[in-house]
């Protein structure tokens, strides 16, 4: 075939029009759903969209894993992630090209939602709190998974989740407020650096709304994303999300005019049905049909999904990378890159001096993630596991205890036994024993002594013991245990809700009742039949702990979370705590072992209330490498080069509620957060001790220089991130407490030094300005902080910027948005109308909204909003206080539809000058979008 399409030397637009071009509008519609369907007259295979690679190629069979994201960021190394991302591409084409209809290289990865609390069940798929920081390891992931050649994709990486995207607890019809600087100073620079950089060519919108509309049809796609983008931008949604837009969202009634909205939105393909694209291809050519749709319209989303199948060579005669094969999987240098990237995530947040570990020959190690990896749910397939105890193994003797109690359950007439090939649990004369595994946050899972399988319930809610450990996108192997009379306990199957019951087996034909020996356990509605289970501790884990501890050198303790327990995607965290017997384990071996080592695996900030520990390591759940990682850390071969990406707080209690995404009213994050907290941002200890001197600033030419000298002052060679805050001293609005602007990582030898410099652009320092919906830089002074995390700070200057001053407000300048206000208490921000703008919905009577220093001039003579109220009601417009401010104004708005937003128009009273004005809702379910004020003379 020689159609013009498939020549590599003419420009991409031109081939993406031929082949455009020569398709059928059917032709075009089958293009956007995730399982596009091929056009064979054409020689146009097969494609998907969709493959999992969040850390290692994920759910198509072994392959290499690396530490979970938020470990990866962990290492403040851009290029080391950049070499994983380009690992897991190559492995990603291995598989395609062995499976090129299961395999797609179109992937679902990075994942760049800002970790706004760490109490969102997906923490561990971003990188970190700070936008910004967000921004460049996403960058350097996708730089990797998109691969160095210039035209030419390796795959095709895709941001996840367009946004405002933190909360599971209801996902699907949960609002994320975002006021204006929020939106524009915290939410979307994450996607910034990855879309300008070229780094990635798609996004995926989230499930949840923003500012009441859906995030699939927000304009920011087009409006925003595109604009950043350097070239076509495939937006793909999540998988069954354009089901909710009239299901659980209701916000459309017909089907046709619901996707008919998202791709005009911006969405291009549909992950909707799997591969049963019947129903949604339906949708679409009944929306072109009615004119819901053009044929612009479908175009415009055909060209962005072929652009990416261009990009990938899927049209050249030969691509840079069709000689990757399936050696590349688990090849040994990603076995090495694997180890590197564990190694190089480990954080040491507390150190009395026992690390690294010397003159020792029996170490202990412990604990319930001893000797084990967790996979999650965005994890590869382990091809092998080098667990902790696996890992110092090598390095001395071990003796290892997994530090759970193991017990024997109970009932009236018997006792709880395992089947010994898997099968229902029954009762028996003999105690079964079974071991209790402490999640956290009440879950718990146990284990059967004799078959070595947890126990689960079968689809006719029978309990059987057949699992290998939590699994699954529904966890079946999880209770929680609720206390009974006389000391009994009853369990409570955590993902059903529904109770462990007894069912004897029926009466025999001489009307006796049989005994306990035949009964079964399975589960029953009714919380009033669940058998009731005496208890008995036969083995005390903490005390097998101590024991064991107390006859070694030194003891690690390996505590953390089960990635699918607690906190995944669909259920968020309700604390941060260590779970309570992980924790008693901890305190039992330190009691008997001063040389104890706490090691946390987890995929989020944890908080523990053990004092005194002589050493606290830190990752996240860290792959196939994990324990060699670990050791080489613990024995000294490698610095700790680790450092937090997140705060971590001395508890949740000091966390905003889950659905407060306003980070600067809540004083939330590093860079507003006024407590202190366990371990700040940026936080990580050394072997080694640095100083730092020299601290130069300048500013010249629009440009902040910073230049300082750090030195090893200790013995030890060392790995230090030296990082650079900002604070904006004086302006208008709340500014951040600090800011990271960048950091350098250096590695030095015992006195070596080195002077690392940095280079600001003053338009970093700009701040969304709400009275002209634009980016600012205000004439203020500044303070520049260098330091080892964010509360570390060993150097600091003040410079001065010069830029604008915002002036007050001109209350004649044209349209005010609702949205546009200084501060606000009692409201929620909404949706102006489907399509297109924000609006404020007031949740209580008495709330209001600020528009701080409103110059009036010589007077406003009326003011015109546009509002509408559910119920009706009245609008006061109060100067410089709400409650007791004079009232200028009162405005009936009447009764209409939410989307009814209508002008209303009220005189002012004398109304002249510069003042703080406050529109006070006085009744709930008012909506206001837009204020209008008239000057005097125009009355």
């Amino acid at each position: 075939m020689n159609e013009p399409f498939r020549d590599p030397e003419l420009p991409l637009p031109a081939r993406i029009a031929d082949l455009l071009g020569r398709l059928t509008a059917q032709e075009k519609i089958g293009l956007l759903h995730q399982y596009q369907a091929p056009v064979e007259r054409l020689g146009v295979g097969v494609f998907r969209t969709g493959t999992e690679a969040l850390h290692g190629l994920a759910w198509l069979g072994p392959a290499t894993v690396f530490p979970q994201a938020v470990g990866l960021a962990s290492t403040w190394d851009p290029e080391l992630v950049r070499r994983v991302g380009e690992a897991t591409s190559e492995e990603v084409l291995a598989f395609h090209h062995k499976d090129p209809s299961g395999a797609g290289r179109n992937v679902w990865a990075p994942v760049v939602n800002p970790l706004r609390d760490p109490r969102w069940g997906r923490n561990e798929e971003g990188y970190s709190e700070d936008p910004w920081l967000t921004g460049v390891m996403a960058t350097a992931y996708a730089s990797g998974l998109r691969g160095s050649d210039p035209t030419v994709l390796k795959t095709a990486p895709t941001l996840k989740h367009f946004l405002g995207y933190n909360n599971e607890t209801d996902r699907c019809v949960t609002s994320s407020n975002l006021p204006p600087r929020v939106l524009h100073e915290y939410e979307l620079p994450a996607y910034r650096a990855a879309l300008e950089h070229g780094a990635a060519v798609a996004v995926m919108p989230s499930y949840n709304l923003v500012n009441g509309r859906p995030a699939h049809l927000s304009p920011l796609i087009n409006e925003v994303l595109r604009e950043w983008a350097s070239g076509d931008l495939l937006v793909v949604s999540d998988a069954y999300a354009p089901g909710n837009f009239t299901g659980l969202q209701a916000y459309y009634d017909d089907a046709a005019e619901a996707y008919a909205h998202a791709i005009k939105a911006g969405l291009d393909s549909f992950t909707q049905d799997d591969d049963r694209t019947e129903a949604t291809l339906g949708h679409i050519r009944e929306a072109l049909e009615r004119g819901l749709l053009t044929g612009e319209d479908l175009d415009t989303a055909v060209r962005h999904a072929l652009s990416i199948r261009f990009r990938l060579g899927e049209f050249d005669p030969a691509t840079p990378y069709d000689d990757v094969t399936e050696a590349v999987v688990n090849c040994p240098e990603h076995q090495d890159l694997a180890r590197e990237a564990a190694r190089r995530s480990i954080v040491l947040l507390e150190n009395d001096g026992v690390l690294p570990l010397s003159g020792v020959r029996r170490v202990a190690v412990i604990g319930q993630l001893g000797d084990t990896l967790m996979e999650d749910w965005y994890s590869g397939t382990l091809p092998y596991a080098v667990t902790a105890r696996a890992g110092i193994a090598e390095r001395c003797e071990t003796v290892f205890c997994e530090a759970v109690d193991r017990v024997a359950l109970s009932v009236e007439g018997g006792h709880v036994v395992a089947d010994p090939g898997g099968g229902p649990l029954g009762i028996g004369a003999e105690p079964g024993l079974f071991d209790l595994f402490d999640w956290g946050g009440g879950s718990y899972a146990l284990r059967a002594a004799a078959t070595g399988r947890y126990l689960s319930v079968d689809d006719d809610g029978v309990l059987v013991n057949d699992q290998p450990g939590p699994n699954g996108w529904e966890v079946r192997q999880t209770f929680r245990l609720e206390d009974r009379p006389r000391g009994t306990l009853a369990l409570r199957h955590i993902s059903t809700g529904r109770y462990v019951g007894l069912r004897l087996p029926a009466a025999g034909a001489d009307g006796v009742a049989p005994d306990a020996s035949g009964a079964v356990l399975r589960l029953v509605d009714d919380a009033d039949a669940a058998v009731w289970l005496s208890v008995e501790v036969v083995v005390s884990g903490a005390e097998s702990a101590a024991s064991l501890a107390a006859g070694a050198d030194a003891a690690i303790v390996v505590v953390g979370d089960h990635p699918l327990v607690n906190g995944r995607e669909t259920e968020d965290r309700l604390d941060l705590a260590l779970p309570p017997a992980q924790e008693a384990v901890v305190r039992a071996v330190h009691a008997a072992n001063p040389k104890t080592v706490m090691v946390i695996s987890s995929g989020y900030p944890v908080t523990w209330s053990a004092e005194g520990l002589p050493a606290v390591l830190w990752s996240s759940h860290g792959g196939q490498e994990y324990g060699h990682a670990l050791a080489e850390v613990l024995f000294g071969d490698a610095d700790p080069e680790g450092r937090l990406t997140q705060t971590w707080y001395r508890s949740a209690c000091e966390l905003p509620d889950l659905l407060d995404y306003d980070i600067i009213a809540s004083d939330a994050t590093y860079q507003y957060y006024r407590g202190a907290p366990l371990h700040p941002f940026g936080h990580g200890l050394s072997y080694t001790t640095f100083d730092y001197a020299d601290l130069a600033v300048s500013v010249e030419g629009g440009r902040v220089t910073a230049s300082a000298t750090v030195r090893n002052t200790g013995s030890r060679p060392g790995v230090e991130v030296v990082q650079l805050y900002t604070h904006q001293q004086r302006s208008r609005v709340k500014q951040p407490l600090r800011r990271l602007r960048g950091f350098a990582k250096v590695r030095l030898a015992p006195g070596e030094s080195e002077t690392v410099s940095w280079t600001l652009d003053t338009r970093e320092l700009a701040f969304w300005d709400v009275t002209r919906n634009r980016f600012v830089v205000e004439d203020a002074p500044h303070k520049i902080m260098i330091g080892r995390s964010a509360r570390d700070i060993r150097l600091c200057a003040p410079f001065h910027v010069e830029g604008e001053t915002i002036p007050p407000r001109d209350a004649f300048a044209g349209r005010v948005g609702a949205a546009d206000h200084d501060e606000y208490d009692g409201v929620e921000l909404v949706d102006a109308s489907r399509v297109s703008g924000d609006a404020v919905r007031s949740a209580a009577e008495g709330a209001w909204i600020l528009f701080r220093e409103v110059d009036f001039g010589p007077g406003a003579a009326a003011c015109a909003v546009e509002a509408t109220s559910t119920e009706g009601g009245v609008l006061t417009l109060r100067l410089d206080d709400p409650l007791y401010g004079p009232a200028v104004a009162a405005i009936p708005v009447p009764r209409a539809g939410r989307y009814d937003l209508a002008p209303v128009r009220a005189a002012l009273a004398e109304t002249s000058g510069v003042h703080d004005l406050y529109v006070v809702f006085e009744n709930a379910g008012m909506t206001v979008s837009l204020l209008v004020f008239e000057p005097a003379e125009a009355a």
